[in-house]
Order: structure tokens, then sequence, then C-alpha cells
């Protein structure tokens, strides 16, 4: 049975995720930070529960330790992220962003995507058919947002599109550094989540199917690659 891991999975996307693979036969573990919510959740999906908080180095020890003790891991779903939105749903833009602000963003999006990942390489390494999936974003692709004529072009954020640029910069020298692994980064569309205050145009079920597309390829799947429901886009 593969085995796999998905972080920040208590809600939204990850929630959809961990619900999508178990239907397909995946044994899962459902990563969240908040141990309450996260047992809850795990237990209403038949998921396995393990706390994990992407920034804390201890709990990523711990997850990691606990998940070889149990047997290992064959899927790694990097989901959990922040959007960092004020309390009104407003955008951070240009003006107001500040170092302070963008590092907390890129503590879990960028610096806890590697920690987690660094973490359970030696279990995925074991594994017959390893896979890593990264969340990434439209918001991500440079050439998108310099074209005033694109759709994305309007969002005024600095800290998160870079630190989705970031993740797929991460997933490209990944690849290439574990060629046995197939790692790839993926866009799931403007979801209604409580990332972004419920305000996105599709379904958690509509953007976890990329997610759970590239958490089921096999070896000979696509590696180095970002996609949409759509197929490879560019960087």
């Amino acid at each position: 049975m593969t085995t796999t891991l998905v972080t920040g999975a208590n809600k939204g996307l990850g929630r959809e995720t961990a619900r999508r693979l178990l239907a397909e036969g995946h044994s899962v573990y459902l990563g969240a930070r908040d141990a309450e919510r996260g047992r809850r959740a795990a237990e209403e999906l038949g998921a396995r529960f393990v706390q994990l908080d992407v920034t804390d180095p201890e709990s990523v020890a711990a997850a990691a330790k606990t998940i070889e003790a149990e047997g290992g891991l064959d899927v790694l779903v990097n989901n959990a992220g922040v959007e960092g939105r004020l309390p009104d749903g407003g955008i951070v833009g240009a003006a107001d962003v500040t170092a302070a602000s963008m590092r907390e963003l890129f503590e879990t999006n960028v610096f806890g995507l590697v920690q987690v990942t660094h973490a359970f390489l030696p279990l995925l390494l074991r594994s017959a058919t390893p896979v890593v999936v990264n969340i990434s974003s439209g918001l991500s692709r440079t050439s998108a947002l310099a074209d005033p004529a694109h759709p994305v072009a309007f969002y005024p954020g600095v800290a998160y599109p870079a630190s989705k640029a970031a993740v797929n910069m991460v997933t490209v020298q990944f690849a290439k550094a574990f060629p046995g692994i197939r790692i790839n980064a993926v866009e799931p569309g403007y979801t209604r989540t409580d990332l972004n205050h419920n305000t996105g145009t599709q379904t958690v079920e509509e953007g976890a199917e990329i997610i759970v597309r590239m958490a089921l390829i096999g070896p000979d799947g696509p590696t180095g690659t970002f996609r949409d429901v759509n197929g490879p886009l560019s960087w």
C-alpha cells in the first residue's frame, strides 16, 4: 500500500487531497499543526493523524520519526502554506510590505517546505515509487504578473508570489538532485479556502484535482515540472 503524508491537511485543499487519496487506496497521514483539529479531521476521513508544524524543527523531526517507525513514506504532499492577508481580507502591497511580513510567509511556504522535504528524504529514498508534490501558485509566474493583459496581473501582493516562485526553484533543484524521486510543483487554481478568505472562484474538489493527479504518478511520470489541470506551465 502507498503511504502518503499531506501537510496542512485538516481543512481546505489538504483535507480534500487526503480524502481523495484515501479513496484511491493510499494510507494517508494527515499532518496538522493544531492537534485537536487534525485528529478530528483524521477521524472523520479515516486517515492517520500526525502533529506537524512545518516551521518547528522538533515537530518535523518527531513526525518523521513516527512515520519511519510505522513503515515509511512513499508520497509527500507539501500543502501547508499561508498567504498573509490582512484581517479584513486585504492584500499587503509593495508600499506596505516589510521584511518581517515577508519572512513570516517564507518561514511556512519555503523554509517549512524545505525542512519537511529534507526530513523525509531518507524515507522517500527507500521507497520504490517516491513522489513529492509541492503546492505552488499561478501567482508565482513572473511573466504573468509582468503582463498587464494577464488575469493575475492585478494582484498587488509581494510576499506570497515571491514565496511561491521560490517553491518553484526549490522544486527544480530538488528534482535534479534526486532523479529517482518524481518531484513536481502544481498550481491548484484560485480555490475557495481560508487562505484567501474564501474569495476563490473554484471548489476544493476542483483545486485538489491536479494535486491528486500528480500524487498518483508512477516512476515513469514527469519530474521537475510545474503543472495545472490543463498540463505543463511555464515558470
